[in-house]
């Protein structure tokens, strides 16, 4: 694999190298989601509430966050390739340390320190922009993010169905094991590729800063992902509390596998990429609100139903997952250089949202039950459609 020269926009990307980006993101963001379908077994497992467990499945949110606030920027001074393996080895022993938790203050700690390593796949999708050439960047973008959005998603199954058969512990134990793996794979895959900026570590928050208010595109994709990733977390997070009710009666092995389901929608990831790169990313992101919207339309009414939580799940995927790869055509579009720093206020944004849609979807379960879980998915919806009018940036790319 050739070196990246300093400067250098792009290069030849091949398709082996966009499935190993993929399949890397894929397999580095599910320690974000593994806990989802097994909060009931770690609860019973350490004799705490719904609300209390959420709270975990929060942390590991706000961990992610706080990471990419802290790490994501070092990817525009330094080395990439050494980033993303260091990262990779700590995110292995974070896992180790949920393996060994033996109460809910250590599995809380434990569990924000898995959010804060795993952030290789935000340093990813940024390389791969980087690589892509311009005209193609959104079918780049779509495709990795289909590895990353597959592996959100069959997260859910794995973790489900090893949680139910041997035990929730096992799961991380077999995550920390497939980190060490990646590291070693990825060292000798990933081509090194210098910093693009010489700025000081110090001085990229103030950078940041300033693109941020500067940059009325970047707000409004920030909002609107922060808004998207909420109203799937909610839904996700309180899945298994429905399942696991007397409506259902099933157990954790039956959530993960609804992720299969959702797989339809990021199947369709490298498609919504190529539509935003001919008819424009604000475009797909419209389509995508909609989309999410018929989701829990279809979940409130019919969600005692299977097959119409089935149905709603495939919306729902497919309604993120387009927001998503949109946002972020648009944001990877606004300035080559700070690429990695623009990446940062979008997904600290993104997961932010994420993370509190984590907890207010379990509160909003144990107080209200699963019509409070659909009617926050819609607030958010309504929210996204009220900002969607309010921002007035850039009007003619629609």
């Amino acid at each position: 694999m050739k070196n990246i020269d300093a400067g250098q926009n792009h290069f030849e990307l091949s398709n082996s190298l966009v499935l190993i980006m993929a399949i890397a993101s894929g397999i580095t963001v599910s320690n974000l989601y593994y806990s989802q379908p097994l909060l009931v077994e770690i609860a019973e497992s350490f004799h705490v509430t719904q609300v209390s467990v959420g709270f975990v499945a929060m942390l590991t949110q706000i961990g992610y966050a706080l990471g990419m606030l802290s790490i994501l920027p070092l990817a525009d001074i330094k080395e990439k390739r050494f980033l993303i393996v260091s990262m990779l080895l700590c995110s292995a022993c974070a896992l180790l340390a949920m393996y060994f938790s033996f109460n809910i203050t250590v599995i809380s700690i434990a569990s924000f320190a898995v959010g804060f390593t795993s952030v290789v796949p935000q340093l990813i999708v940024p390389f791969a922009a980087q690589l892509a050439n311009p005209q193609e960047r959104g079918k780049i973008i779509g495709s990795v993010m289909s590895g990353l959005f597959i592996g959100i998603l069959v997260s859910r199954t794995f973790s489900g169905l090893i949680g139910e058969y041997w035990g929730w512990r096992i799961v991380y134990l077999i995550a920390a094991a497939l980190m060490i793996i990646l590291a070693i794979f990825l060292s000798r895959m990933l081509p090194l590729c210098p910093p693009t900026s010489s700025m000081k570590y110090q001085e990229l928050f103030k950078s940041m800063v300033n693109l941020t208010k500067s940059l009325p595109v970047l707000r409004e994709a920030s909002l609107n992902g922060a808004l998207m990733f909420a109203s799937f977390s909610a839904f996700w997070t309180s899945l298994v509390f429905l399942l696991e009710s007397s409506h259902y009666n099933m157990g954790a092995d039956a959530a993960g596998l609804f992720g299969l389901v959702g797989v339809t929608g990021a199947m369709a990831a490298p498609i919504v990429g190529r539509i935003a790169d001919k008819r424009s990313p604000k475009f797909t992101v419209v389509i995508g609100m909609i989309s999410v919207t018929i989701a829990y339309i279809c979940f409130i009414t019919l969600g005692f139903k299977l097959w119409g939580l089935i149905i709603g799940v495939v919306f729902l995927d497919l309604g993120v997952q387009s927001c998503q790869i949109s946002n972020q055509a648009r944001v990877h579009s606004l300035n080559d250089e700070a690429r990695n720093r623009l990446n940062t206020v979008y997904m600290v944004s993104y997961f932010s949202g994420g993370a509190l849609g984590s907890y207010l979807g379990s509160y909003s379960y144990a107080h209200f039950g699963w019509y409070g879980v659909c009617s926050l998915g819609l607030l958010t919806q309504l929210i996204a459609f009220i900002a969607l009018k309010t921002y007035k940036a850039k009007p003619h790319i629609f």
